[in-house]
């Protein structure tokens, strides 16, 4: 078991953190995915809780801002009854000077039983693991350049909702591959769950040069790579993460990589479209192709809420 998996597991196998998609068992993603598969239909009550979580303290530690994902992570903790905390820690305590462990530590002191922690530093959910008291869970909502784990497991749930059995499918990543800590979580997963074949798009300044050890097959033209695709996955141009220039400018990232009808048409006729938002309409994707019937896209958020749900109700229950 590698350094990640025994973190996040318990010694009988259960879910103790969820930090990352990587080494984690495809039964255990399996599971989480069934698991979702129960919380479904919960949005759909008139009532829309269950007491799964009644009197357990969820904290959303944010040291970054994402107001969709604290908003996702809020209402699945809310319709599992539980209490919740948003926390913009960011603009607070460590702008004082506290550190980062001191700070989940006084956290912690108020009887915390689980983080959802944010952080702009790879690595930082990976440290509080490490060194909350036992008892308390970790869940990593986004960590640098390095994972975003219910996100990658929110889209295998689309993914197996739409396509069912991964070891036929041909899949493609498109775009900002180098800072995207999605499309490492979905590499993983898709790895683990036996997807034969695994394609990356992007122009060379946007692909990692180590990013065909983890499985996948890189494309720099756009047409090619997306020919006989059943999903096509495209990634938010993450601009606040660059460094130099990396493209010459958006307009010439949409003519050769945005998606649009007319390059979706080289995938299968049926291949569903996802992104993992927010959109940069026009420059990672067409409108006529975010809104048209291949796109998943809003399904993806309903069922993100299903994910989230189901990640903590297995850890509220270790």
């Amino acid at each position: 078991m590698n350094t990640a998996a025994s973190v996040q597991l318990t010694p009988d196998g259960r879910l103790r953190h969820l930090l990352t998609t990587e080494g984690l068992p495809a039964e255990m993603i399996r599971h989480i995915l069934d698991t979702a598969d129960q919380f479904v239909s919960v949005s759909e009550r008139e009532v829309k809780k269950v007491p799964l979580l009644r009197g357990k303290s969820i904290f959303n530690v944010f040291f970054e801002n994402s107001t969709r994902t604290r908003t996702t992570f809020e209402i699945a903790a809310k319709r599992l009854s539980a209490d919740v905390i948003n926390l913009n820690v960011g603009a607070s305590s460590t702008s004082k000077g506290e550190t980062l462990l001191d700070t989940v530590w006084n956290l912690q002191a108020m009887d915390a039983d689980m983080f959802v922690v944010r952080h702009s530093q790879s690595g930082a959910p990976h440290l509080i693991a490490r060194h909350v008291k036992p008892g308390v869970a970790v869940i990593n909502a986004g960590d640098g350049r390095h994972a975003h784990p219910t996100q990658g497991l929110l889209d295998m749930y689309t993914i197996r909702h739409y396509k069912r059995d991964f070891s036929q499918l041909t899949v493609a990543i498109v775009g900002d591959v180098l800072h995207s800590r999605v499309a490492r979580s979905q590499i993983h997963a898709l790895k683990t769950l036996g997807v034969p074949d695994l394609r990356v798009i992007g122009p060379r300044t946007l692909v990692p040069t180590d990013v065909e050890a983890m499985g996948v097959t890189v494309h720099n033209d756009m047409r090619e790579g997306l020919r006989g695709c059943d999903v096509v996955i495209m990634l938010r141009l993450q601009n606040e993460r660059m460094n130099g220039a990396l493209l010459p400018s958006a307009g010439e990232f949409f003519k050769c990589y945005g998606l649009t009808t007319e390059k979706l048409a080289h995938a299968k006729p049926d291949a569903i479209v996802m992104h993992p938002g927010p959109m940069n309409r026009g420059v990672e994707i067409d409108s006529p192709v975010a809104d048209g019937r291949q796109s998943v896209i809003l399904p993806q958020v309903t069922f993100g809420i299903a994910v989230r749900m189901a990640v903590m109700s297995m850890l509220g229950s270790v």
